[in-house]
């Protein structure tokens, strides 16, 4: 499992799944806001299973 993701594209994960996940427990605090769990994750992680599928990569690093 390689890396997939760029470091602009981790750090806008990672602001939007908080901002997603803040949802929850401030602002209109619906259950939706559970789903910011997976950009803040594949974020965190660098790595995204989607990204793969597609063919996608946004990190400038050879493997």
């Amino acid at each position: 499992m390689s890396k997939n993701e760029g470091t602009l594209d981790r750090i806008l994960r990672v602001i939007v799944g908080l901002g997603l996940l803040a949802m929850v427990f401030v602002g209109p605090q619906t259950a939706w806001g559970w789903i910011g769990l997976v950009p803040l994750l594949t974020g965190l992680v660098g790595y995204c299973p989607l990204y793969a599928v597609l063919g996608i990569k946004t990190c400038p690093l050879k493997p």
